[in-house]
């Protein structure tokens, strides 16, 4: 099979028919992610953008009323998580505490699968500072502990580097937003100076942690 930036092989497209048709299927346009390093849910579709030769690849047959999910359509997601208020909240409460202090950061919030439930940016804030908070966040959700923890013990413990993913950032800034002792998400920021790195984005997390610890279940 060729590369899914280059032209469609042959059966591509009866699959992706079957992505439209087949009721367990997932959405057509929840492909491969396009490198270890991408975010989690960072999918890219089969056609529609560019390959590797500078042309667009062609979208195939879709059937009628095939390319929308339905109303009353299942969830494409069932992990456990902050629910959107609550993802919101915190991620609002983080970002205002580090401008109190005087810093523009990014703030993301994500569930137990690692991917993204709230994504907030300043006014004024690199926007690339969402997805380092992610990156952030993955790695408190996966360990169940500060980031910044996991940056002391990781290098000290191969047992915990093996768990390590490309698309990590292993350094402070996010906190576990845990059930009990059960890891539902995390919060990550990003973006505010001090040393060492990620300490101020870490109780910039706290604040917005602090504002739900007792609304979660």
């Amino acid at each position: 099979m060729k590369s899914k930036h280059g032209a469609l092989p042959a059966g591509w497209a009866m699959a992706i028919l079957c992505a439209w048709t087949c009721a367990a299927a997932d959405s057509v346009f929840h492909d491969a992610p396009d490198s270890p390093r991408s975010l989690p849910a960072d999918r890219l579709p089969p056609f529609g953008m560019l390959d590797a030769g500078g042309r667009l690849v062609p979208t195939p047959p879709i059937p009628a009323g095939g390319l929308h999910r339905g109303p009353g359509s299942p969830p494409e997601s069932t992990a456990r998580g902050p629910n959107l208020e609550l993802a919101m909240e915190a991620a609002l409460a983080a970002l205002q505490s580090c401008g109190a202090a005087g810093y523009r950061v990014g703030v993301t919030v994500v569930d137990s699968a690692g991917e993204a439930r709230a994504m907030l940016t300043a006014d004024g804030s690199d926007g690339s500072h969402v997805f380092v908070a992610m990156r952030k966040a993955l790695t408190a959700v996966t360990f169940a502990m500060p980031s910044s923890r996991a940056n002391e013990l990781v290098p000290r413990d191969k047992s915990l580097l093996a768990r390590v993913t490309p698309n990590m950032f292993v350094e402070g800034g996010a906190l576990p937003i845990m059930v009990g002792q059960t890891p539902i998400g995390a919060i990550g920021v990003s973006g505010a100076g001090g040393t060492p790195i990620g300490h101020q984005d870490e109780a910039c997390a706290a604040a917005g942690l602090e504002s739900i610890k007792t609304k979660l279940k």
